[in-house]
């Protein structure tokens, strides 16, 4: 613990993680280098006073989020880091490459388990894998889709070990969220450290909503017309992503609505306007497959719209993301990936899977029992950090626990290795250290292609030695600058 940087007393961990600013003998990467000289010259008071005035600007803003089942959970903050996380271009580069073939093959993928299911004749994937889960919809077979997209807004959860390969962790391909906080932090720092801000050229965010527009309208059905109406769904107010629903409404300047906004006539969906019915051509829903339509699913639902997949079914409307994408995002299926970019694309996956036990298979399942205090156990549908096992900071009764579910039920599970996961510089009150990173790059697309927005959400783990950076489970967040190779500077 020898790296220690300027006036804030940071100090690296050299030889246990991959520290993003510091090379192995502590001297800053090329990249970091003018964020290292600043943290030499920031007094910690004012790293405390800034901190201070972004914990009020987001309360001001209303960025909240909800912990279901916590009493106080209307009012709590996610946690924002002060000191930026820098990534070069060439490094993005590679990463934004990796990220698209990850997408369309996740797309193909859809397209096929919903028709010629080619990839289960193969034997590639196994076909219980599919039709056991609960996320693959029957009535989606046969459909097609405008464009054949599924996944329109993807969030592809990142980590990195070293300062080569980036790997992937999990990919959301249902509802990703966290775009808000991405687009605030920027904002937030912008208006922080204007100087800091000024020193980098740093890659933009702020067009993500125009770039997500256009890539909802342009798969808009044939008969929208030349200006589609499109529109964000939400569960309401009481959802813990409301902020972002309304947020990201506002910025699109799209109508922000609930199930009892919309109803279905002659297999169209229209919206209830003071002036009147107003047709809807692309809805962007944030609200599951199971409370869309209740006439379809669950009939219990007040949330969504009766008769909604008729009007999907007769073509009227675009659902972004598609029903059923979820069965993509699952965690066991997770675990093919590589094979499915092979099967479909004849590629190489450019972005490593994390090694992974599927503990439906009785091989894996033995080694996960045998060394579960050394392995994250997740359930395969699992996701905000619930339902998981961190072995190594696991007590006795937990790995028991643990055990027991394996054995009743292991086809529910998926076992990972303790990664090494890259640090970053972190404020908190008692100074600048290295803490536990991810990085949600957001990837859109539409009929034109596919978007990475450059930088995307980093999450961190605000608690020393922690590697859970869920906000559910006390994480924060920090912005991710994609700056220049080097020193260049404005």
């Amino acid at each position: 613990m020898d790296a220690v940087v300027g006036r804030v007393g940071y100090v690296s961990l050299p030889g246990l993680f991959f520290d993003e600013m510091s090379e192995a003998g502590g001297q800053p990467r090329q990249v970091y280098q003018r964020l290292a000289r600043w943290l030499e010259t920031v007094p910690p008071d004012l790293l405390a006073s800034r901190r201070r005035q972004a914990d009020l600007l987001f309360r001001r803003i209303g960025i909240t989020f909800a912990v279901y089942g916590d009493k106080d959970a209307t009012e709590r903050l996610i946690p924002f880091d002060l000191v930026p996380r820098l990534i070069s271009r060439t490094e993005w580069a590679r990463l934004e490459i990796g990220l698209i073939q990850r997408v369309k093959a996740l797309n193909m993928f859809l397209a096929d388990l919903y028709g010629a299911r080619e990839i289960i004749k193969a034997g590639v994937v196994p076909s219980d894998l599919i039709y056991r889960n609960p996320y693959f919809r029957p009535e989606m077979v046969g459909l097609k889709v405008p464009h054949d997209v599924y996944v329109h807004i993807a969030g592809i959860d990142i980590v990195r070990i070293d300062d080569k390969d980036f790997y992937v962790l999990e990919d959301n391909a249902r509802t990703p969220s966290g775009v808000s906080y991405m687009l605030e932090n920027r904002e937030v720092m912008m208006r922080l450290f204007p100087e800091l801000f000024g020193s980098h050229r740093v890659a933009p965010v702020e067009n993500y909503p125009d770039i997500l527009l256009n890539s909802l309208r342009s798969v808009a059905p044939p008969t929208a017309g030349s200006d589609p109406t499109v529109v964000l769904l939400t569960p309401g107010m009481f959802n813990s992503a409301y902020y972002e629903h309304s947020f990201l409404a506002d910025k699109l300047g799209v109508e922000l609505v609930e199930g009892r906004d919309l109803f279905v006539d002659n297999d169209v969906v229209f919206m209830r306007t003071t002036e009147g019915p107003k047709r809807v051509d692309v809805i962007y829903r944030r609200l599951d497959d199971d409370f869309l339509d209740p006439l379809a699913f669950r009939p219990d639902s007040a949330l969504g719209v009766p008769g909604l997949m008729n009007a999907y079914r007769a073509g009227s409307v675009t659902l972004a993301n598609a029903v059923g994408t979820g069965v993509a995002d699952d965690k066991a299926t997770y675990t093919y990936m590589p094979e499915i970019i092979r099967f479909y694309l004849g590629e190489e996956a450019i972005l490593k899977n994390v090694p992974t036990y599927r503990c439906r298979e009785p091989e894996a399942l033995s080694y996960v029992l045998d060394h579960l205090d050394e392995l994250v156990v997740k359930e395969v549908n699992g996701s905000g950090g619930y339902g998981m096992l961190v072995g190594p900071h696991a007590t006795r009764d937990q790995l028991a626990t643990f055990a027991a579910k394996l054995k009743h039920d292991p086809a529910n599970f998926i076992a990972q290795p303790t990664l090494a996961l890259s640090t970053c510089p972190t404020a908190d009150a008692t100074g600048i250290g290295p803490r536990h990173v991810d990085l949600r790059p957001f990837v859109l697309t539409g009929a034109k292609g596919t978007r990475v927005v450059p930088g995307g959400l980093t999450r961190v783990a605000m608690k020393e030695g922690s590697l859970v950076v869920n906000s559910s489970q006390g994480g924060g967040t920090k912005d991710t600058w994609v700056v220049d190779d080097g020193e260049a500077g404005r």
